[in-house]
């Protein structure tokens, strides 16, 4: 450079041009840095997995938000027409879906005593971890069947 920049003056002494000489070297040095981290296709790959990775998280939590959403609406729904269904039975027929239902219950716990004096004990331990697995994990195991009838649903439609 022979002619000094015409947006700032020329230095007047020997400490404000030494001044001057950084500026520029600390300008240059984050030209250097920003065109290298452009060439970086490794690291700008990298961010941007990071950023579409937080990208498919949020919409995966809204997404969540609002099955939780529809599965609370159709619950109500689903209460509400069984209840609707409820009211326009007949007694005679109440009263024989009773009948049936109290039966079913008996004929069930007499197969449970059964299958509890014929199975083999580690069977029959497997089979108990099985249930309180399902007990203590209630929710998600509802979540999980209201999102599959959820999907059963939305094939149905659309054929």
């Amino acid at each position: 450079m022979t002619q000094p920049p015409h947006d700032k003056p020329t230095a007047t002494s020997p400490d404000e041009l030494r001044e001057q000489v950084e500026q520029t070297r600390a300008e240059l040095g984050q030209t250097v840095q920003a065109l290298a981290a452009k060439t970086d296709v490794k690291a700008r790959a990298q961010d941007k997995a990071a950023e579409v990775k937080e990208q498919v998280a949020a919409k995966a939590g809204e997404l969540k938000e609002n099955a939780v959403l529809k599965a609370g609406e159709l619950k109500e729904k689903a209460t509400h027409l069984a209840h609707q269904a409820q009211d326009r039975v007949p007694e005679p027929v109440k009263d024989k879906a009773t009948q049936v239902a109290e039966q079913t219950r008996a004929k069930a716990a007499q197969a449970g005593q059964q299958w509890q004096d014929r199975a083999p004990e580690p069977l029959r331990q497997r089979t108990a971890r099985g249930a309180r697995l399902a007990r203590d994990n209630r929710k998600a195991l509802l979540t999980a069947s209201g999102l599959a009838v959820l999907a059963w649903m939305a094939c149905r439609r659309r054929r």
